[in-house]
């Protein structure tokens, strides 16, 4: 799975970073089966691999990108990319070195583990429709507002093409719709 994630970032083709992202997605789902959580697992690949990833991957291949534009302003943005980069490894750095797992949290008994008598799938369903019911609505309202944002950002004007005029439609009659005519032997009809 880092070694999907480097793959990632350094692809110089964005469909080819969005292919390993995927990757990405299927070996967290394994590491999920591996834990004993199975639901997580088949929805990760089901909501990231079949819905995230595949509109990840059409709205690249809509955006149309110059990469000759973008390469020509990594050089004046290097320095500073290098120095957040640089911030943010060493926020992590401390944060891990200053971490020690387990001390000082309280987990409640019920996130502990699943409860006698419920599979893992009924126990997160309990979870998250009682519990946690207002965080999953915020959740959609986000994955809402992204699908929304990726429609506006690939929808543009092109030019040669036909539109739809719905109140010419509603006010077409027969009679503008319909001319006879009766050209002459050999002659065409003009349009």
């Amino acid at each position: 799975m880092l070694i999907a994630g480097v793959a990632v970032i350094t692809a110089r083709n964005p469909v080819h970073s969005v292919l390993w992202l995927i990757v990405a997605f299927f070996n967290a789902a394994g590491l999920f089966i591996l834990l004993g959580a199975e639901f997580l697992a088949m929805l990760l690949i089901i909501v990231y691999v079949g819905a995230v990833a595949v509109l990840f991957l059409f709205v690249v291949m809509m955006l149309d990108i110059d990469f000759a534009d973008l390469r020509s302003g990594l050089s004046r943005y290097l320095p500073l990319g290098l120095l957040v980069a640089g911030i943010i490894l060493a926020e992590i750095l401390l944060a891990g070195g200053a971490w020690a797992p387990g001390q000082g949290v309280v987990m409640h008994e019920a996130l502990g583990n699943t409860p006698a008598g419920m599979s893992n799938t009924q126990w997160i369903g309990s979870q998250l429709y009682t519990r946690y019911l207002y965080v999953f609505q915020a959740a959609g309202l986000v994955l809402l507002v992204s699908m929304i944002g990726a429609i506006v950002l690939t929808h543009r004007q092109r030019v040669g093409t036909k539109r739809q005029n719905i109140s010419h439609q509603v006010a077409m009659t027969p009679g503008k719709a319909v001319r006879k005519a009766q050209p002459g032997v050999g002659q065409g009809v003009e349009l």
